[in-house]
């Protein structure tokens, strides 16, 4: 084509051959619009196809954060099963109701649903996938299977018994707070049932207050290895470690002061993470090699429309439950109610 317009010969050839290459460019030149109006079309077609629907929620930002599927929920606990990775959340005003997500989905599903005279509040999950709810004020345990059945429903039989926090240790049992009467109770299973015993009274050397509408012993967690367990009284501050053994309970002083209004507890290793729900703070302390004594590290103030309940580490990031506690129902809203630390600290 540019030859034809370059050529020494004749004019009546040259103008020939100039019509002769203007006509062939016309020609490819139609047939590239016409292909690129179809590719046109076709993505337009593919755009439609790919769109969001009017009214979709917008695709969410990579801040690890989960909504549920309903506003007006208060939350307290959390479980995660590292193996399956699910995380599973209580709701205190829905009669029982855990959600349940995938972990990194950012969404939680109602798992279990609300029944009469249930509650939910601590949470964890034992190797096998098994779920073990305390209960609260409604003073019973409730364990799950992986796939949702109820395995057991364990109630304490006493009166003004509220089941707080459950940590399942390297022994295969789960321990149990109450915190408004001193007793830790443990659930474990033999001859192929679940049952719940009286495991340790604990009036000689933890002091409870006289109202039995206060929060005494809250979270608990065990050491690596399971030789002891480790839990906090909120209306005191005080730590105590129990020896799983000897069943010996000992304070542990907190160089830097009570962590007053404690509630959830994270330990690794030797570093214990102490969620403070309305002092509205998270304090970090580390425990010397004996567990016999803490020392505060650091304390990081959270976000003053939130109430931190408890914590658990999800593939190295602490995650936390924001209750709403002390908030209207209104202000109790789906999303961003399990947040990580980055998030929760202001």
């Amino acid at each position: 084509m540019e030859r034809a317009g370059i050529g020494a010969g004749p004019a009546s050839e040259h103008g020939s051959s100039t019509r002769r290459g203007t006509g062939h460019r016309r020609g490819r030149w139609s047939s590239r619009v016409v292909s690129l109006a179809l590719l046109a079309c076709a993505a337009t077609f593919l755009g439609v196809l790919v769109a969001p629907t009017a009214g979709a929620a917008p695709r969410r930002p990579a801040d690890n954060t989960y909504d549920l599927p309903e506003s007006g929920v208060f939350l307290e606990g959390i479980g995660v099963d590292r193996r399956a990775g699910w995380i599973y959340v209580s709701a205190t005003n829905r009669s029982g109701t855990i959600y349940r997500g995938r972990v990194g989905s950012g969404r939680l599903e109602t798992w279990q649903p609300p029944h009469d005279g249930n509650d939910g509040r601590g949470i964890d999950v034992d190797r096998a996938g098994r779920v073990f709810v305390a209960g609260g004020p409604s003073g019973e345990v409730r364990v799950f299977s992986r796939n949702g059945a109820l395995l057991a429903e364990l109630p304490t039989n006493e009166q003004g018994s509220f089941l707080n926090d459950v940590w399942v240790a390297p022994d295969g049992a789960a321990y149990v707070t109450d915190s408004s009467l001193p007793i830790i109770w443990r659930v474990r299973q033999q001859h192929g049932r679940f049952r719940i015993e009286r495991w340790l009274d604990v009036s000689r050397t933890i002091t409870y207050t006289p109202n039995r509408s206060d929060f005494d012993l809250g979270g608990i967690v065990s050491t690596p290895g399971g030789r002891y367990l480790l839990t906090a009284q909120g209306t005191t501050g005080q730590l105590w470690r129990i020896d799983l053994r000897s069943k010996r309970i000992r304070e542990v002083p907190i160089s830097g002061g009570p962590v007053v209004n404690a509630d959830g507890l994270v330990l690794q290793g030797h570093n214990l993470t102490v969620v403070q729900n309305f002092s509205r703070q998270v304090s970090r302390l580390r425990l010397d090699d004996r567990w016999q004594s803490a020392t505060t590290r650091k304390v990081i103030p959270t976000d003053t429309d939130r109430t931190f309940t408890t914590a658990k580490l999800v593939r190295g990031q602490l995650l936390l439950v924001d209750s709403k506690f002390g908030f209207p129902p209104t202000a109790a809203v789906a999303q961003s109610r399990v947040v990580p630390l980055s998030v929760a600290a202001r």
